[in-house]
């Protein structure tokens, strides 16, 4: 993947002005046109809807701000427009959504046409100008919008035909367009998919000033959820996350630890998501941890740049896994649109030089972080430590690692070289009797955590219950915004 073009994707999407939300809101329009929709459809409202519950459930800045759903059939239709669904608080809204989507008719109904995928593109835009033109009276910033389009289209096809129709629309909110082109496979099972990722790399097509993302992913319920999660990740590029300092080269001792000239500027990436975060998965007690802990780090909101002096390098085999504790987060190199071009660039070979270079020794760095809070509550300063792994892609892996003062004793009694055979005989049989795995998949591992979601976040609609097609009240249709109401009354009513 060229390097450049994704630095300079992010620098021209990105405008010097300061937004208060820096997560996108989100247009998704599905083209039911394809001959495989009555497959498609229970899949993609599964994908959808689990990723939906979590971003109602998690704690803290709303991930995904706002969403519009739109259906493509002999026209397009808004079943889901921005002035109903601030989505946290709104799941209740979401599902009649998606139970509306599910009774759409099934294949065959529809002729294929990309005039009202792109139709329903310009609505979106137009409504979420209008949407936000409206929300900015009371305070409220949201500057950009992504669009999802899915379709069994031929997904370079449709964005030529977006490239034709678009020339003379305002695109200034318009952060990136998303052409999916879903592809159905009978012969594969989710399970059978190693990694459940795009069947084909991610490429851009560039028109009218902007990239826009093309690429295929197979219809099951895995893939689309792994497509509709990325929405949960922090989408701000003000400022890097993270600077990873690296000791002088001329090795002095004393003097080199407090040297550090080599400074890699990076951002944070979660791998997981924090069951402290989700509302309702325990007792109801559980809270968010406090990240003004000197021994917590967070990947979002991305509110603090934190600092990591690397002061040893261990042996990968020397560190021991009951040692590390807490959620790891993946660092990359910065995509801060605030650093010019070269800076970018030279930081982005450094870092790719560092990973080179650690797993070639087999090496682990010890980090220790700078203290965040100098005021008279931290006089005496709490040093917390991490772990730095590298792996063989170009990312690095960190891991807070116990000190002295967290430690308790432990005993670990040497194995013992002979064993009864009453003993190890039946212990030998119940392994054989167990399946192997090369690897650990969490793709194929289900904890019923989006059942149990769903029920928490259930508040029934009953003004709302998704209806058969032909008792619907007449919807959002073509060329025609929604009559957005004042900023006063913007927003949905409380629901109890």
């Amino acid at each position: 993947m060229n390097s450049r073009r994704l630095l300079s994707e992010t620098r021209r999407t990105f405008p010097a002005t300061k937004v208060h939300c820096q997560q996108p809101s989100r247009i998704v329009i599905v083209d039911i046109t394809s001959p495989s929709w009555t497959s498609t459809c229970s899949v993609l409202s599964e994908a959808l809807e689990n990723t939906l519950c979590l971003a109602c459930s998690l704690t803290g800045p709303c991930r995904v701000p706002l969403l519009s759903l739109y259906v493509v059939q002999s026209q397009q239709e808004c079943l889901l427009p921005f002035t109903v669904c601030q989505v946290k608080e709104n799941f209740a809204r979401i599902q009649a959504c998606i139970s509306e989507l599910r009774l759409l008719p099934g294949e065959g109904c529809f002729p294929q046409t990309g005039n009202g995928v792109v139709q329903a593109v310009q609505d979106g835009l137009q409504q979420f100008k209008q949407y936000s033109r409206h929300t900015a009276a009371g305070g409220s910033t949201n500057s950009s919008v992504e669009i999802t389009i899915l379709t069994s289209q031929s997904s370079k096809e449709m964005a030529k035909q977006l490239e034709n129709k678009l020339k003379d629309v305002d695109l200034v909110s318009l952060r990136r367009i998303q052409v999916i082109e879903v592809l159905k496979r009978d012969f594969l099972e989710p399970e059978d998919v190693e990694q459940c990722m795009p069947a084909e790399e991610p490429s851009n097509i560039a028109i009218l000033g902007m990239d826009i993302d093309v690429q295929t992913i197979e219809d099951n319920v895995i893939s689309l959820e792994v497509l509709f999660k990325t929405w949960l990740h922090d989408y701000g590029t003000e400022r890097e996350h993270l600077h990873l300092l690296l000791p002088s080269g001329g090795f002095s001792h004393a003097a080199a630890l407090k040297d550090y000239p080599v400074c890699l500027k990076c951002d944070l990436q979660e791998r997981l998501l924090d069951p402290a975060l989700l509302s309702g998965t325990a007792d109801g007690t559980m809270r968010a941890a406090d990240f003004n802990s000197p021994f917590q780090m967070a990947a979002w909101p991305a509110t603090v740049l934190y600092k990591l002096r690397v002061v040893k390098a261990l042996k990968a085999e020397g560190v021991c896994e009951s040692v590390l504790y807490g959620l790891p987060f993946i660092i990359r190199p910065t995509s801060c649109w605030q650093l010019d071009w070269d800076e970018l660039e030279i930081n982005q070979h450094s870092f790719h030089a560092l990973c080179h270079s650690l797993l070639k020794r087999k090496w682990m760095l010890l980090a220790e972080r700078e203290p965040q809070n100098t005021g008279p509550n931290w006089n005496i300063v709490v040093h917390s430590y991490y772990v730095i792994v590298p792996s063989d892609s170009a990312t690095l892996l960190v891991k807070a690692v116990a000190p002295r003062e967290l430690l308790l004793p432990s005993n670990f009694p040497a194995l013992l070289a002979e064993h009864p055979e009453r003993a190890r005989g039946p212990v030998e049989s119940a392994l054989n009797s167990l399946e192997v795995e090369v690897a650990y998949n969490p793709l194929h591992i289900k904890s019923n955590l989006y059942k149990y979601l769903k029920s928490v976040l259930h508040k029934p609609l009953h003004w709302q219950q998704a209806q058969p097609r032909d008792q619907r009240p007449e919807r959002h249709q073509p060329k025609q915004v929604c009559v957005l109401p004042s900023a006063a009354s913007a927003l949905p009513p409380a629901e109890g």
